[in-house]
């Protein structure tokens, strides 16, 4: 099954609470602070398989979470760290940002391992917050979240060359000749249902990628056929053998073919329609009329088109010419550079923006209290006890909770909600 895209979700690791802990050791207060931190959480790591070929695993699988680190517990233990998951996609696999659309990986380069969301860290126990003045703070910071972020993943295959042509003009024959790729061919239209790469062999330390793509008709680059599916495939090729079936016993013209398929190459994308070409006019040994293949050829260098070439693929006439000259403008011409990547990071910045402070009166003299100020706070530290509670309270006074209170018309009396804890406002 070729399954070329897929939606999945993907979650690394939450951090592990640090510990507020005491040891029980004689004339030390309390015990002393001994609580270990948390252990971090698992990233999410993606890694390119060259030995797979489609998305189908992700066809079921849509969620994807790497493990939690653990709390941090006595005697300064730190918990242990999350594992992270490592998920294989095929080379050519572009991950997406599913609301936006922004590219935000381009994995291109074969086991290529690369740390797409990064697990929290894990919090402090309170052995870090011992001072002269806190000897015994029962206080201790909350692991770090992980991240959550809906993706699409997309399969560009990575080939030399490109095949392209209407169904059953010989593109299948013609990679099957030219490598091992074993494409079906029959006495029908539409025998290739998904793209096939094929590797050609050169020398002993020289090749290249060729991949056959489903054929194309008239309005494809609109959905009509099976090709659009697929022409995605092709844009990273340097160039194309555009093959046509010179014979016309189809009652097709060939010169015709040539200018449609080019026109869906070039509706779906500009830069498929000026990729370099080289033309076979196939079936050349089911031809009869010499004077057919020499108007046939002049059209297609009238087009721009500088070489063309006659081949007999059943025959094995003429293949290794065109093979050749491919190799030759491979060596040639330099990949197109791939699409800028958006920083994963700066994405989570935009997606986490908030009001420093959010107070909403809920009813007359309550109000809640919330914002990106709160979160913080909250995400940074375990608060244990009645002692936490009070910190918790000192910590938001001090980054001038009181004064956004008094600001939204708070008075002294009036019931104020963090986080789901009430509180009486006191001047």
């Amino acid at each position: 099954m070729f399954i070329d895209e897929s939606v999945i979700t993907v979650i690394s690791g939450n951090g592990g609470d640090g510990a507020a802990t005491f040891r029980r050791e004689k004339f030390v207060q309390f015990g002393g602070p001994d609580g270990g931190d948390g252990g971090k959480g698992g990233d999410i790591v993606f890694l390119t398989d060259p030995n797979i070929n489609t998305l189908v695993d992700f066809k079921s699988s849509k969620k994807f979470q790497a493990e939690n680190g653990e709390k941090g517990s006595s005697a300064r233990s730190t918990g242990k760290s999350g594992s992270d998951l490592i998920i294989k996609v095929p080379v050519g696999t572009m991950i997406r940002d599913f609301e936006t659309g922004k590219l935000l990986l381009d994995l291109s380069t074969p086991n290529e391992k690369t740390i797409f969301l990064k697990g929290g860290d894990g919090g402090r126990g309170n052995i870090h917050f011992k001072s002269s003045v806190r000897k015994a703070p029962r206080i201790a910071e909350s692991g770090r979240e992980g991240v959550e972020l809906k993706v699409k993943l997309e399969l560009k295959l990575l080939a030399d060359v490109a095949l392209v042509g209407y169904p059953s003009v010989g593109k299948s024959s013609f990679i099957n000749k030219v490598s091992a790729a074993n494409s079906k061919v029959a006495g029908y239209h539409f025998t290739t249902l998904k793209p096939k790469l094929g590797v050609v062999r050169i020398g002993e330390e020289e090749s290249f990628v060729i991949a056959d793509i489903p054929g194309l008709i008239e309005g494809a680059h609109e959905g009509v056929g099976l090709g659009d599916r697929f022409l995605k495939h092709i844009e990273r090729c340097k160039i194309i053998i555009h093959i046509v079936d010179i014979s016309g016993l189809d009652g097709r013209n060939p010169e015709e073919d040539f200018l449609k398929i080019n026109k869906e190459l070039e509706n779906y994308s500009r830069k498929l329609g000026e990729k370099p070409q080289l033309v076979v006019a196939n079936k050349i040994d089911m031809l009869y009329d010499d004077e057919k293949y020499e108007k046939f050829e002049k059209f297609i260098k009238e087009q721009g088109v500088k070489y063309v070439y006659p081949v007999s693929v059943i025959a094995n006439d003429g293949i290794k010419q065109v093979i050749m000259k491919a190799w030759e403008m491979i060596k040639e011409i330099p990949r197109e550079e791939l699409e800028e990547e958006y920083s994963v990071e700066e994405l989570l910045k935009e997606m986490k923006k908030k009001d420093d402070w959010i107070i909403k009166k809920l009813e007359d003299h309550i109000f809640e209290v919330d914002g990106r100020i709160v979160d913080d706070v909250l995400r940074k530290y375990v608060f244990t006890g009645d002692e936490g509670i009070i910190n918790f309270l000192q910590v938001m006074r001090n980054l001038g909770m009181e004064v956004e209170l008094e600001n939204a018309g708070v008075e002294e009396g009036d019931i104020i909600i963090i986080a789901g804890y009430e509180f009486e406002y006191v001047v």
